[in-house]
């Protein structure tokens, strides 16, 4: 498995990333990988999620295999507690318990669970989560799609879902036409970290503005001049440089009593086709230098997203 270089990840690990749907954290511990770096995540007996690293301060063994009592996480090799900020609470093996060494801890992550996702920072984030009020909104109902598990660099996950020249070839009778694959002119402006474009979809003509927020969200707006709305909010989890997690959440405010898995079988079908093919390009992460590949006008999307990258010391 590749590794993130330091400069970069240094830049990452400030930023809150998805790494797992809020159902899918339970009471019994789960292991997941962000930025090469191993992952436990839980949920104590009040329902608060948390991410540790997997890893407990005795002697290394991955807490993801352990066991939550109460409001502690417990480790499986020798039984150690630790509370929810990471302080050991117990070690069983001493005459009183309770009197641990204060380097006994465990490294505690900042968490929070929002549009249905459990997201974690490494270090203190840059920026807030972007605000999706449709995604709380009583009167939109919001499908969980995936999540999509690709071997690549959340960078080739992220401007795929940007990539307008694709649709045509790799989608058709979905999303585009081979019979008429020429990209309309459109947009793009760069608002700090912030890539913001307008574009008509061939599926959905009519659109609101779609923001890439960096390193690795997009939330797409899509109406059709009328009351009727689409949001799609996607997010990549970075695991390595070659691996990434997707997760597609897609909100509506009409047709409400649609079952959930027609839009999640439609979504399975067109991650499918991109993922052969993202996966088959090389390097498996964007390469962040201009000159490297070639670029032409529908790929302007693309360029604003690496120029900003590189701005903010992503790439």
């Amino acid at each position: 498995m590749s590794t993130v270089s330091d400069a970069r990840l240094a830049a990452l690990r400030a930023c809150w990333h998805p790494v797992a749907y809020g159902v899918d954290v339970t009471a019994a511990p789960r292991a997941t990988t962000l930025l090469d770096e191993p992952l436990a995540l839980w949920r104590d007996a009040r329902g608060a999620a948390h991410a540790f690293r997997d890893a407990c301060v005795h002697r290394g063994t991955a807490l993801s295999l352990g066991r939550v009592e109460g409001d502690e996480i417990v480790c499986a090799y020798h039984g150690w507690r630790y509370r929810a900020d990471g302080a050991c609470t117990a070690i069983p093996q001493l005459a009183e318990p309770t009197r641990v060494p204060a380097r006994a801890r465990a490294v505690a992550y900042s968490t929070v669970e929002r549009y249905g996702i459990i997201w974690v920072a490494l270090e203190a984030p840059r920026w807030p989560l972007p605000d999706v009020p449709e995604l709380e909104a009583g009167a939109w109902r919001t499908v969980r799609t995936g999540p999509f598990a690709w071997a690549c660099d959340a960078s080739r996950q992220v401007e795929n879902f940007t990539d307008f020249g694709h649709f045509a070839f790799v989608h058709p009778g979905l999303l585009g036409d081979p019979d008429h694959a020429v990209v309309a002119p459109y947009e793009v402006s760069t608002d700090g970290h912030v890539v913001r474009y307008a574009y008509g979809r061939p599926d959905a003509p009519n659109t609101e503005a779609f923001p890439v927020h960096l390193p690795y969200t997009i939330v797409e707006h899509i109406d059709w001049a009328g009351a009727d709305g689409l949001v799609y909010f996607f997010a990549s989890q970075p695991g390595a440089a070659d691996a990434c997690i997707g997760y597609c959440l897609v909100a509506r405010n009409y047709n409400l009593e649609q079952p959930d898995e027609v839009i999640q079988a439609f979504e399975r079908t067109i991650f499918a086709q991109d993922q052969r093919v993202v996966e088959s390009q090389r390097p498996e992460r964007v390469p962040f230098d201009l000159a490297d590949e070639l670029h032409l006008t529908f790929d302007a999307v693309a360029v604003a997203y690496r120029r900003a990258m590189r701005a903010h010391g992503f790439a």
